[in-house]
């Protein structure tokens, strides 16, 4: 979690929401990105996707089987079904996201009859600090 942590650090550095995500397979970090939404100019460019974007085409293949996915931020809906349709196969959150989130909270995405894969949950990994650099932005852009 502390790569998901330094590449949501860097995406704040960057100007964008501070989110960070970090795909594992095997005990080995195969993908990490933050937020790229406005450098690239693409809402899709969630940190999740991003990441998921890149381990997929690290192992040349569409599906992450296996592979575990750390996230600062609680996932929205087009994340949790981006991690749904990789086949990820745990995902570890920190801070949770009452509006905008997908997993825990909001429409559960997970938790739908039509969701064809539902990944492993653990959620409050270094949620405080995850939560802090959120804070710390957005009290940034009120000044």
């Amino acid at each position: 979690m502390e790569l998901a942590l330094e590449e949501a650090r860097a995406a704040g550095d960057r100007g964008e929401v501070p989110i960070g995500a970090v795909v594992v397979l095997d005990g080995t970090v195969i993908a990490r990105s933050g937020n790229r939404t406005r450098e690239l100019n693409d809402i899709t460019a969630h940190a999740e996707v991003a990441a998921i974007r890149m381990a997929c085409e690290a192992l040349g293949q569409e599906r992450l089987t296996g592979a575990d996915l750390y996230v600062t931020l609680e996932p929205c809906t087009m994340c949790a079904a981006a991690i749904s349709f990789a086949r990820i196969r745990r995902l570890y959150y920190g801070a949770e996201d009452p509006k905008g989130g997908a997993v825990d909270s909001g429409v559960r995405f997970y938790a739908q009859p039509t969701c064809h894969h539902a990944p492993e949950v653990y959620s409050g990994m270094s949620e405080m600090e995850a939560a802090e650099i959120l804070r710390g932005f957005f009290q940034g852009k009120r000044d």
